[in-house]
């Protein structure tokens, strides 16, 4: 609407559409009410706020037409709707024309910055950063590796997967271990509560008392860790349950999750796909330290519901080096096992290389 109104003096012109359009309008309602004295009754009437600007004499300017067809099809949308629109298609146009001015900004930003960098670096640098990321970086999700060790225990050092704090709150969980019989390994099979690896090994535990203590605190960190890796969202404070030292807990949560957010609007943490990747690192590892530096992968590959190619790749990213050798007489398959041990000096690392297509010959 546009709304007139004349004095002796000025003539008073109010638009409710255009730039100088009142805000208030769309955030609220107004109404007018008219009493009758003699009955006292109110009619109430909607009403809406003009701001009524004096119209002088060089305001009257005609429109040039050659500007409305200069201008795009967006551009006339926009002018209807700055006109005759909703105050839902007015609000939609005002956010769109805010976040267009707000990518503009952006695309300065990040083209100043890439001139920057480019100036500073050359291309041929890089060129050559970008080839170096095109690799896999095996380094993030591996356990740290000491490859200038005069050991086999000290190339994945045993602190690096269980600092002394941590090793000290295994005592208690671990102590059903210790000393545990036959009768009691046999139900733990049937009732699946243990992975398979840690069930062959508590049938060999050694006879010095602190070794059994030793071996004891690694298998069950090692069944801790197999079992987490299932889990895909944690939504429990404690993921492993009250058993679990809350040490043990923290670093599980801290060291095997990432930190995603939920459809924008709270913070939870999950097992990705890199990170369930770093947990099997970790449970060869210790697989390692526990089997004197040589351990069965294939009963690991199944324990962990993983591929055996991605757990071959995992294990030759570790530097170890892949054997075959018949199925433990436990086991009832008659396929190799793939066996992994960890020796001096540690193979070179060949990362995957993609694999070309083949040329047809005439």
């Amino acid at each position: 609407y546009i709304l007139t109104s004349e004095t002796d003096r000025l003539s008073y012109v109010g638009r409710n559409f255009g730039s100088g359009v009142l805000k208030c309008n769309s955030l609220c309602r107004y109404f007018v009410g008219v009493l009758d004295k003699d009955s006292g009754q109110m009619d109430v009437y909607n009403a809406e706020l003009f701001n009524m600007q004096p119209l002088l004499s060089g305001d009257l300017i005609d429109d040039d037409p050659s500007d409305y067809q200069n201008k795009s099809y967006r551009e006339k949308v926009d002018s209807c709707i700055e006109a005759f629109g909703t105050n839902k298609q007015k609000r939609a146009l005002n956010s769109r024309r805010m976040n267009q001015v707000g990518s503009e900004t952006l695309n300065v930003a990040v083209m100043k910055a890439a001139e920057n960098i480019i100036e500073a670096k050359g291309v041929a640098a890089l060129v050559s950063d970008a080839a170096q990321d095109d690799l896999p970086d095996v380094s993030l999700f591996l356990p740290p590796c000491h490859e200038d060790a005069d050991k086999p225990e000290n190339v994945y050092r045993f602190e690096d997967l269980l600092s002394p704090a941590e090793y000290e709150a295994l005592q208690t969980p671990a102590a059903a271990l210790v000393n545990i019989t036959p009768e009691e390994i046999l139900k733990k099979a049937e009732e699946k509560s243990h992975c398979y690896f840690v069930l062959e090994e508590l049938k060999s535990m050694p006879l010095n008392e602190d070794s059994r203590d030793h071996k004891a605190r690694c298998l069950w960190f090692l069944d801790a860790l197999i079992k987490f890796s299932f889990q895909k969202v944690i939504k429990k404070k404690y993921a492993m349950g009250p058993d679990c030292p809350h040490i043990i807990n923290s670093k599980l949560m801290k060291n095997f999750t990432a930190l995603t957010y939920n459809n924008g609007r709270y913070i939870q943490n999950l097992i990705s796909a890199s990170m369930k990747a770093k947990i099997t690192a970790y449970v060869i590892a210790l697989a390692l330290h526990i089997n004197n530096f040589e351990t069965d992968l294939t009963v690991l590959q199944r324990d962990m519901r993983l591929r055996e190619k991605r757990m071959l790749e995992i294990a030759k990213a570790m530097r170890l080096k892949i054997s075959k050798r018949k199925a433990p007489s436990g086991l009832l398959d008659n396929e190799d096992h793939k066996l992994a041990t960890l020796s001096l000096p540690l193979p070179a690392f060949k990362p995957p290389g993609r694999q070309q297509k083949r040329k047809k010959m005439n």
